[in-house]
């Protein structure tokens, strides 16, 4: 079994309250486009999470 990434709490609530305002189609990217990839609205989230300064892994590099 994989080793799953720990994300603390309350960075999931962060990217838990993005996904819900791109799922209502509110969510806009910082040139103020609306966001419309899936992917693109966790990558919001978590830099969300980043710069509150919660608990946010490593991003993996490529081999």
């Amino acid at each position: 079994m994989m080793s799953k990434t720990k994300y603390s709490e309350k960075a999931q609530d962060k990217v838990g309250k993005v996904m819900h305002e791109f799922k209502e189609g509110k969510l806009k990217s910082s040139s103020g486009k609306k966001v419309t990839s899936r992917k693109q609205a966790v990558a919001i989230g978590i830099s969300e999470a980043k710069e509150k300064g919660l608990k946010v892994p490593e991003k993996k590099k490529s081999k």
